[in-house]
């Protein structure tokens, strides 16, 4: 929050939503809206790109990502008017192009490592590869750890060094700041193929010019906790599996922020000096993989993707409130899905009448140390002494990661079952309701900007067109000075008339109109363009 050129601020039951201002009217927008547009904006390409109206996708997470996460990813897919065939997470999608890519020459099972290091999120897996079989057998990470930490540092580096220069404090303006991190990430992408770079932002504040050398050994020097933490999520991912270092057989990169010529070294030498495998782009092979599997699931493959199989685990333990404070795990991370695992509880106290669960993700042996993902209860059960209601508990995770749980009191039948959402921060049935109006409005809104600036780009372009028709010598000549003054006076009114309205609402049929004057003036005076 503190490097974002925009404002988070609490939202109807503690939910964070995002400040922006929308053609002068203050608005706020919850993160899964932002995703939606995002989506939206990619389904208008792909139906464009296909001719045909895209109305199913895969989608892809990191793999860290927990149930909460991946369900309000789903709520946008909703909300762009998106079918989600499969949810899945992207180190694993990735392996599919890797294996695919491979696939004539591994002979047997290969034990892969999928490093997936990309702009805001890090993941790991392990999976085994045999014969079109992809089998995750671990996963770990941080759904906060990629590139943008890297530039961040890098621009609190240089805000530093501007600040004592120019005796200028530049770390309140967000514009600025902006400014300098695109700085930042352009320079850390030439750091990747040479050893130091010039960062030049023109009139970055205060009318003041900004430019500083920056080497890749203080690239590295600045990010050096940041890299040190990757390489203990992979230690930490082979010692949860109980893979040794020499089991593993290739170790493919996948995320932009690969490229950083430290990562690979250190993953290299972690690994024992073994060959990183780099034959796949690793910008293109989360959406290939999920490309193959979107082929798959849809029936339009061949045999090769016919083959193909793919089981993901669970990222994080998932349980509910014990006596005690203490997480009591349903369902241990790592655990191979789709997955159903079941439990008999009693009372805890005499008389109970209502069973009561709240359920958690995550590590931790107390609950509040992990995530909450919301809580339900199961009513009327017989009333007795302790240890004698039973009621037996359900949890399911389906092939998208996201749970259901449900609960049966042994004795008389009674039943709950809900799918766990956590009620405070999650999107109701209203609220996906309202961004759907949103997004409608939203699109009619951008229809018609884009009409706005079509027809203005239309009478500009005609402008340029009469400015230089007038400037050509032979026409001037043949001009008398009256005609010569009117025809100057009508380009420079014109010019200025562009200017005025460029910051401003313009109506598409004022502009079509000044265009017709302009015409009608133009040819009156000089004859239609040939």
């Amino acid at each position: 929050m503190k490097v974002w050129p925009f404002k988070i601020v609490e939202g109807n039951n503690g939910k964070p939503m995002i400040e922006v201002t929308y053609q002068g009217v203050t608005k706020l927008i919850s993160a899964e809206e932002i995703s939606s547009m995002v989506l939206t904006k990619m389904k208008e390409i792909a139906d464009r790109h296909l001719n045909d109206n895209v109305k199913s996708a895969v989608i892809t997470v990191p793999a860290y990502f927990d149930d909460l996460k991946r369900q309000a990813t789903k709520d946008a897919a909703t909300v762009a008017g998106l079918d989600v065939l499969r949810l899945i997470s992207e180190p694993t999608v990735a392996a599919v192009a890797y294996g695919l890519d491979q696939k004539s020459k591994i002979a047997g099972a290969k034990n892969v490592v999928i490093f997936d290091l990309g702009g805001g999120t890090f993941d790991v897996s392990l999976v085994i590869i045999n014969k079109g079989k992809f089998e995750v057998k671990g996963v770990s990470g941080d759904a906060h750890l990629g590139g943008e930490d890297f530039d961040n540092q890098m621009m609190d580096h240089f805000v530093v060094e501007f600040n004592r220069k120019e005796k200028k404090d530049i770390s309140k303006n967000p514009r600025a700041l902006a400014r300098l991190r695109v700085a930042c990430e352009r320079a850390k992408r030439i750091l990747s193929s040479t050893t130091f770079t010039i960062i030049e932002v023109d009139c970055l504040y205060d009318g003041v010019d900004f430019s500083a050398k920056i080497t890749r050994a203080k690239f590295e020097e600045l990010n050096m906790d940041f890299f040190n933490k990757c390489m203990e999520i992979v230690n930490k991912c082979l010692e949860d599996a109980k893979w040794d270092k020499k089991m593993v057989d290739e170790v493919v990169l996948v995320g932009g922020s690969t490229r950083i010529p430290k990562v690979q070294q250190m993953l290299q030498e972690f690994f024992e000096g073994k060959d990183l495998c780099k034959t796949v782009n690793p910008d293109e092979a989360v959406a290939y993989g999920a490309a193959v599997l979107a082929a798959k699931i849809s029936g339009k493959r061949n045999q090769m993707v016919q083959e193909l199989t793919l089981s993901d685990v669970t990222p994080l333990s998932l349980g509910y409130h014990a006596v005690g404070d203490v997480m009591s795990v349903m369902i241990p991370k790592n655990t191979p899905i789709p997955v159903i695992r079941e439990r008999t509880v009693t009372t805890v106290v005499d008389y109970q009448s209502n069973f009561y669960f709240k359920v958690y993700q995550g590590e931790r042996s107390k609950v509040t140390d992990n995530i909450y993902l919301g809580e339900f209860i199961l009513h009327n059960i017989p009333v007795a002494l302790r240890g004698i209601a039973k009621a037996k508990v359900q949890f399911e995770i389906d092939v998208d990661g996201l749970l259901k749980v449900s609960a049966e009191e042994l004795i008389t039948g009674q039943k709950t079952d809900v799918k766990i959402t956590n009620g405070k921060r999650s999107i109701s049935k209203e609220e996906i309701d309202k961004m759907l109006n949103d997004a409608k409005k939203f699109k009619v809104e951008d229809q018609n900007y884009r009409k706005k600036v079509e027809a203005y780009n239309d009478l500009e372009y005609y402008v340029y067109l009469m400015k230089r028709r007038v400037n050509d010598d032979n026409v001037r000549k043949m001009l008398s000075p009256q005609n010569l003054r009117k025809i100057d006076d009508l380009v420079a009114g014109a010019m200025v008339w562009l200017e005025i309205y460029k910051l401003v609402e313009i109506d598409v049929i004022a502009v079509a109109e000044k265009k017709k004057k302009l015409e009608c003036a133009f040819n009156a005076i000089i004859g239609p363009f040939m």
